[in-house]
C-alpha cells in the first residue's frame, strides 16, 4: 500500500509540474502573440474580397505573372521576394495572399478549392488584373488547375514550381486539426517553432530581417482556424481533382524536383501531367521543394526564354 500510495504521489507531482507547465506556455504564447503584432511590418496592398481584407503586392509592369503560395507559407510576398523581385523587371507581378496567409484576414468560409479559386479571382477583378500568367508552388498546382478551367479567357499560361498533381500519392490522410489546433493554443508550436532553424530561407536569397518577419507571421498564421480548416480540406479537394487535367490548349511549364526523397515517380508523374496538354515542359531543377527559395534566378531565366519562343509562334 505504501508503495502504491508513493507511486500515486509521484504522478500526481509529474502531473502537476505538467499542468503547471501548459498553463505558463500557454500565457506565454497569449502574451507574445500580442507583442509580436506590433512587430510585424506592412507590405503590399489590401483589397477587399467578400468583405474582408485580402494583402497583395504589385511589383513592376508588363505583361502579368499571378503568383500562388504553397499549403500553409506563412508570407507568401517574402517567401517569393527572389522571385518577385527577378521578374518584376520586366513584368508586373501580383503575389496574392489567401485568406489565413500573410497578412490577409482569416475566414470562416470553407476552405474548398472552389472557394479559393473564387476568392483569390475576386481579388484580381479589384485590381483589374484580366489576363496573367498564374505561377505557384505546391498545392497552387490544384488550385491553379480549376481557375485555369473556370477561366479560360484570362489564363494565358500556367507555371509550375513543385506543384502539386492530382492523383499523387498520401493526399487522402486525415490530418489531426483538433490537437494541432490544442497544440496551437496551449503555445507548444511557438516552442517547437523556435527550434526549427532557418526554414529554409537561406543567405544570400534571404537575410535575417526576411527570417525575422516569416516567424512573426508563422507564430501568427499557423494552425488558425483558416490555416486548420484548409489542411482538413486537402484530402477532399485531391479528390475532387482525380482524373482531372489543365485545358488541352494551356501553355504548361512545370519545374520539379530533379530527385523527390520520398517518391521515386514525382518527376515522371509531371512528364505525364505536361503531356496531357498540346503545349507542355518540363524543366528538372536541384533542390528541395521550395524550389524558389534557391533557384529563382533560374526560373526566371527559364520562364523567359519559354515565354519568349512562345511569343514568336
Amino acid at each position: 500500500m505504501k508503495k502504491s500510495r508513493k507511486a500515486l504521489i509521484v504522478l500526481g507531482s509529474i502531473a502537476a509540474v505538467i499542468a503547471v507547465g501548459l498553463a505558463t506556455s500557454t500565457v506565454v504564447n497569449v502574451v507574445a502573440t500580442n507583442a509580436e503584432t506590433d512587430a510585424i511590418e506592412p507590405y503590399g496592398q489590401r483589397v477587399e474580397v467578400d468583405g474582408k481584407s485580402m494583402n497583395v503586392l504589385v511589383a513592376g509592369e508588363g505583361e502579368s505573372i499571378v503568383l500562388l503560395p504553397g499549403f500553409g507559407t506563412s508570407s507568401p510576398v517574402i517567401d517569393f521576394s527572389p522571385l518577385i523581385e527577378d521578374l518584376a523587371a520586366d513584368h508586373r507581378v501580383i503575389a496574392v495572399e489567401p485568406f489565413g496567409y500573410g497578412l490577409s484576414d482569416g475566414t470562416d468560409e470553407p476552405r474548398t478549392t472552389a472557394n479559393v479559386v473564387s476568392e483569390v479571382h475576386e481579388a484580381l477583378q479589384e485590381l483589374g488584373v484580366t489576363s496573367y500568367t498564374l505561377m505557384g508552388h505546391s498545392i497552387a498546382g490544384i488550385y491553379g488547375r480549376e481557375f485555369a478551367e473556370r477561366y479560360p479567357d484570362e489564363v494565358r499560361a500556367f507555371v509550375g514550381i513543385d506543384s502539386s498533381v492530382p492523383g499523387q500519392p498520401n493526399m487522402d490522410m486525415a490530418f489531426p486539426t483538433g490537437l494541432l489546433g490544442a497544440l496551437k493554443n496551449l503555445g507548444l508550436v511557438r516552442l517547437l517553432s523556435g527550434v526549427g532553424g532557418d526554414g529554409g530561407y537561406v543567405a544570400p536569397f534571404y537575410d535575417d530581417h526576411d527570417r525575422q518577419q516569416i516567424g512573426l507571421l508563422t507564430n501568427r498564421n499557423s494552425l488558425e482556424p483558416t490555416y486548420l480548416d484548409e489542411m482538413a480540406r486537402i484530402r477532399t479537394n485531391f479528390a475532387d481533382a482525380e482524373g482531372k487535367t489543365f485545358p488541352v490548349d494551356l501553355p504548361l511549364l512545370l519545374f520539379v524536383q530533379k530527385v523527390n526523397p520520398t517518391n521515386d515517380d514525382w518527376l515522371p508523374m509531371h512528364e505525364r501531367q505536361a503531356a496531357t496538354v498540346t503545349d507542355g515542359t518540363v524543366i528538372a531543377l536541384d533542390g528541395d521543394h521550395y524550389l524558389h527559395h534557391t533557384q529563382s534566378p533560374t526560373i526566371a531565366r527559364e520562364f523567359r526564354q519559354w515565354e519568349g519562343e512562345r511569343r514568336q509562334d
